[in-house]
């Protein structure tokens, strides 16, 4: 399985009320955030309790995949009613063209140091679109899953909190980009902001993202405090997410990605 740029083995009111505004006002500001309606008899709340050996500039709903015993790629938590999806890029969890979709993976949020903080979570019911499994099309590089923790009983959203999935939007736009290096235990972390690549693809210029880094998330409006925002991006599309580490690109988030949410929301 190619992953990114070579070949990979398989926080009393205040805060509540200012919490709550920053999502009011990123759903406001665009309509089309997928899963952005609030739950049956409560406010969309996502704020993670952050532990005190988390990196400063890492957020917990970012993570790392790994497989047969080491991390080879990245995802991140989008929110969800049951709190348990996550975004990675679809090269990540299908081999695309004559391939099928990954198998033993597990997620470990806010991995660091060699430290899982949350644990290690089992990747199931993976999903990308029919035209990465049939053609890797790069601009399907876009895949979901789910994942569950034997035993937990809370949601990892609960634990960790989630970023809004939003499609349609600005080619052009400041974001946050985490990914993990193959060869590091620590995420890089990067701003800057993106532009138009081609009609379905963004980029990034980001130094220090190179194989590892593949299906991080693009966050736009991060919240400093909860380092929460909304995900308009991951690494992958455009030479499985480029083939240079200092420039990065996404497949444009558009209606094929708003269904994949929608179909991996509505699974049993």
């Amino acid at each position: 399985m190619r992953v990114r740029r070579s070949t990979v083995l398989l926080t009393f009111a205040a805060v509540v009320l200012l919490a709550a505004a920053f999502v009011v006002g990123v759903i406001l500001r665009n309509p089309q955030i997928a899963g952005a309606q609030a739950p049956a008899g409560g406010t969309l709340e996502a704020a993670p309790v952050l532990l005190p050996d988390l990196p400063a500039v890492s957020s917990p709903a970012v993570g790392a995949l790994f497989a047969e015993g080491g991390h080879y790629c990245t995802a991140s938590v989008v929110h969800s009613e049951r709190g348990d999806v996550l975004l990675t890029a679809a090269h990540c969890i299908h081999n695309g063209e004559g391939g099928d979709y990954l198998t033993g993976v597990t997620f470990a949020p806010g991995y660091h140091d060699g430290v899982a903080p949350f644990g290690y979570w089992t990747v199931s019911d993976e999903l990308v679109a029919p035209g990465w499994i049939t053609s890797s099309d790069p601009d399907l590089d876009v895949g979901f899953a789910t994942a569950h923790q034997a035993g937990t009983t809370k949601s990892l959203e609960s634990l960790v909190g989630a970023n809004l999935l939003a499609t349609g939007t600005a080619f052009e736009q400041p974001i946050t980009l985490t990914g993990y290096p193959d060869d590091s235990d620590v995420p890089a972390v990067c701003q800057n902001t993106t532009s138009r690549q081609d009609t379905y693809q963004l980029k990034v210029a980001c130094a220090g993202f190179p194989t590892g880094t593949s299906g991080g998330p693009w966050v736009t409006g991060q919240d400093p405090r909860t380092r929460l925002g909304t995900v308009v991006g991951v690494i992958g599309g455009f030479e499985y997410g480029g083939d240079d580490p200092d420039t990065s690109y996404s497949s444009y988030f558009d209606t094929d990605v708003q269904a994949l949410y929608r179909q991996t929301t509505a699974r049993a």
